[in-house]
């Protein structure tokens, strides 16, 4: 049964080095921002797997901490490119005026 999570593992390891060159080539920061999501997923799996592998299954907490803080940081990278801040839409007094 060993044998199997240790094949996981590697498999895991291949997808998270295809996601790594997604996020280094690109073309687009969308693709980027889902390659960095998809290694963040990946990690995640890995821990997991890795918790199995050495008997150790409070990895498991471990392993949803890092999924709820993967999740808390794509939603903030992908606010920050869509509004060019963490604030959201922009509320100076000069482009209300403007409008």
């Amino acid at each position: 049964m060993e044998f199997a999570f240790i094949g996981a593992a590697l498999a895991i390891l291949v997808t998270m080095g295809l996601a790594l060159v997604r996020a280094f080539v690109g073309p687009t920061t969308y693709d980027r921002i889902l390659a960095v999501n998809v290694f963040g997923t990946k990690t995640v799996l890995m821990i997991a797997v890795i918790g199995f592998i050495v008997g150790r299954p409070e990895f498991i907490d471990i392993a949803i901490v890092y999924a709820l803080i993967n999740f808390i940081g794509i939603v903030a990278v992908l606010k920050f490119f869509e509004y060019g801040s963490f604030a959201g839409k922009s509320t100076d007094v000069d482009e209300r005026e403007e409008h």
